[in-house]
Formats: structure tokens, C-alpha cells, sequence
């Protein structure tokens, strides 16, 4: 069984998560669409930490029979892969969009570049 200090320490750590979450998005330091997996992350966590008789039987189904509560570790392992790997989606695709927009900032400036050129020659011409 699942000693109570442990399951009142997840459940406030749970609740911890979700409540800084949820001030990132307040404060606009965290987008809402990149908050869903942290926010889910914290839902699980404080649901698995809250009911105990529930995490003892997910632990029996996955086979640890010592120590239940690594379960909840297990969790929220995965949980935070989950979240790595979607970051580095978005962070592969944001670099792919910043070599086209330096390419392309490249391109306008050589054109930039010609078109300063060309105008001091027909102002002195006038």
C-alpha cells in the first residue's frame, strides 16, 4: 500500500505543477498549446497521487509489487519525454523557418543592395 505521506506529497506536487502552469499562461510566458501536455503531466499525476487504491492496482498490472509509488515516477517520466519530444519538434521547425527567413532577409537585402546602387547615379545625372 501506498504510505500517506508519500501520496499527500504527489498530490501536492501535482497541485504545485498545475498552479505554475497555469501562471506561465497567466503571465504569457507559456503559450496554451505547448501548456496541454504540462497541464495533462499534472492532471495525471495528481489523480494517480490521489487515489491510492488506484495507483496500487496500475502498479500490480505493470509488476512492482515493492514499492507502488514508482509508479507515479514512472508516470511522470513518460509524461516529461512526451513533453522533450514534442519541444523538439517544435524547436526543429522553428529552426528550419529561421535558415528560410535568413535566406530569404539575404535575398531582399541583395536587392536592397542594387536598387542603393543604382540611385546615386541617376540623381547626379539630374
Amino acid at each position: 500500500m501506498t504510505p500517506l505521506y508519500v501520496s499527500i506529497a504527489a498530490v501536492v506536487a501535482s497541485i504545485m505543477l498545475i498552479l505554475v502552469v497555469l501562471e506561465l499562461i497567466r503571465s504569457r510566458r507559456l503559450r496554451e498549446r505547448y501548456a496541454l501536455l504540462w497541464l495533462a503531466t499534472g492532471v495525471v499525476l495528481l489523480i494517480l497521487s490521489a487515489w491510492r487504491g488506484g495507483l496500487n492496482t496500475i502498479a500490480g498490472w505493470v509488476g512492482v509489487t515493492g514499492y507502488p509509488p514508482a509508479v507515479l515516477f514512472a508516470v511522470a517520466t513518460l509524461f516529461i519525454l512526451a513533453v522533450l519530444l514534442h519541444y523538439s519538434t517544435v524547436i526543429s521547425k522553428l529552426a528550419d523557418q529561421n535558415v528560410i527567413l535568413a535566406q530569404r532577409l539575404a535575398l531582399l537585402e541583395e536587392r536592397l543592395g542594387h536598387v542603393d546602387a543604382r540611385r546615386p547615379q541617376s540623381q547626379s545625372r539630374q
